[in-house]
């Protein structure tokens, strides 16, 4: 499981992936987060980047902040998870990464 990922040339996202790129701006992300809006490719009716929260936020959540928690899935369990069986089929996207990583405590730091 991991807690972060890089974006280290999201300029190149639209040509990779060989979709539109929508007017953002995008930087390169060495930290990138739960909770924050990130470069995703979508296929609606054609493939362009989009911004997303990273985070699932069920169809029956009472709260939006129940997507902090859910940043990451086991394979062998996600067709069985309520929570994730709905995004499963209907609504895929890709997040384009160059790494992926988790902070590790070492004493207090």
């Amino acid at each position: 499981m991991c807690g972060r990922y890089a974006i280290p040339d999201p300029a190149d996202i639209p040509i990779r992936f060989k979709g539109t790129r929508i007017g953002y701006d995008l930087k390169p992300r060495y930290n990138a987060a739960p909770s924050k809006d990130l470069p995703v490719i979508v296929n609606d009716t054609e493939k362009h980047v989009e911004l997303m929260r990273w985070g699932l936020v069920p169809f029956w959540a009472k709260d939006i902040n129940i997507g902090y928690k859910m940043i990451n899935a086991r394979a062998e369990t996600l067709q069985l998870k309520p929570s994730f069986r709905k995004a499963l089929s209907l609504q895929r996207c890709i997040v384009p990464a160059g790494g992926f990583f988790e902070w590790k405590k070492v004493d207090k730091e």
